[in-house]
């Protein structure tokens, strides 16, 4: 179950606007050009306010979904193991060296 760090009153103007409190704001990033608020309405009638943070255009590249799979299977080989952990550039290029070897041979 989530915890909550601290709960705040809005009022519901006319048009359906909200005002959400400044160190609220603050402290979410949502006083930055471009933040947005996902809105969420779950089964059971809550109402929940995500927020949402933009991706500077030259780190667009990270989040595609295409990136973040190699991630999830990069995460999945660390956990299992499957890596091998060099000490400086030239045990890299030795370790690529042996592998190029290996395969050729």
């Amino acid at each position: 179950m989530l915890q909550c760090m601290k709960t705040h009153y809005v009022a519901v103007q006319s048009r359906g606007t909200i005002a959400l409190p400044a160190d609220l704001r603050r402290r979410l990033h949502l006083d930055e050009p471009g933040a947005q608020i996902e809105i969420v309405e779950t089964e059971d009638g809550r109402v929940e306010l995500r927020p949402l943070l933009p991706v500077p255009a030259d780190q667009r590249w990270f989040w595609s979904e295409r990136w973040q799979a190699m991630e999830r299977d990069a995460d999945a080989d660390i956990a299992a193991g499957r890596m091998t952990v060099v000490d400086g550039v030239d045990e890299l290029f030795d370790q690529l060296n042996r592998g190029l070897d290996a395969s050729a041979g």
